[in-house]
């Protein structure tokens, strides 16, 4: 069965509860028709236009990310610009853009436990729980998260685990490198909202991305340990987790759909 942009819709709120999202945030339906078919989605982080353009190529009927196509509400589209471009070729291809944001972030076994799985950090529970969560969820989604290693180790020991299982060149680090920690908090993208939290948790050490000057020396002289992977490295994983959640939801609901994940997105930073 071929389904429709709304009844794909209704699949990704099972994985990640449009509840769940910030009040500030877009998730959901970016540029579209519910109601038109879907046999074809492109999974990746930001809808760019090179992402648009492959998802054309490849004759898809939906872009699906984790960064909305836009946050605040837009005065003027301007179709030569972003967003505006990505919504004149959404409607001139009958390409739907929906987005999983802070929704995929926080909900259980979104995008923050899938991080924590992939740099070995486990039994974890949120780090600011959902107040407003009912349900399953209820106690069990949040923003960022809050867990132990394995094994008692290094900040110096992490850095190495780490840049192997995400396969990084470099991170930077605040802290002694020396520091043996245990306990270990954790947020994908830009978690420098979440210091405070942090902080009062008990932790030795935060994992996280886009980390500022002055909280770095909050951190540094608190005597914890900061280990900043940038919000590219923490989120790109986004595109492996709504790849396999969305062709196993797909499957039990008896939908007939090619699901791939886009694979020319690169951090917009370079080191020089």
């Amino acid at each position: 069965m071929t389904p429709s942009v709304k009844q794909i819709l209704c699949i990704l709120n099972e994985i990640a509860p449009g509840d769940l999202s910030e009040s500030w945030d877009n998730c959901g339906l970016c540029a579209g028709n519910p109601e038109w078919a879907v046999k074809k989605i492109l999974v990746g982080l930001d809808p760019g236009m090179q992402m648009m353009a492959s998802a054309r190529a490849w004759n898809a009927d939906m872009v699906l990310t984790h960064h909305p196509l836009f946050i605040t509400p837009e005065k003027t589209i301007d179709f030569q610009t972003m967003p505006g471009s990505a919504i004149a070729m959404a409607a001139r291809e009958k390409i739907a853009i929906v987005c999983a944001h802070t929704n995929l972030d926080k909900v259980q076994n979104g995008l923050n436990d899938f991080f924590a799985e992939r740099i070995h950090v486990v039994e974890t529970r949120p780090l600011v729980p959902d107040t407003q969560a009912s349900g399953p969820e209820a106690g069990r989604s949040g923003i960022g998260r809050i867990g132990k290693l394995t094994s008692q180790i290094s900040v110096a020991r992490v850095v190495h685990k780490i840049k192997k299982h995400l396969g990084l060149n470099q991170v930077r680090v605040v802290g002694n490198q020396d520091l043996m920690v245990r306990q270990v908090a954790l947020c994908t993208g830009s978690g420098g909202s979440l210091i405070p939290d942090f902080l009062r948790s008990g932790a030795d050490l935060y994992i996280t991305g886009d980390i500022k000057y002055h909280e770095a020396r909050l951190i540094e002289t608190s005597g914890r340990a900061l280990i900043d992977v940038g919000h590219f490295a923490s989120e790109i994983i986004a595109v492996d987790l709504l790849s396999c959640r969305m062709g196993q939801a797909a499957s039990r609901a008896g939908y007939e759909l090619e699901i791939k994940g886009f694979d020319q997105e690169a951090d917009p930073f370079t080191l020089v």
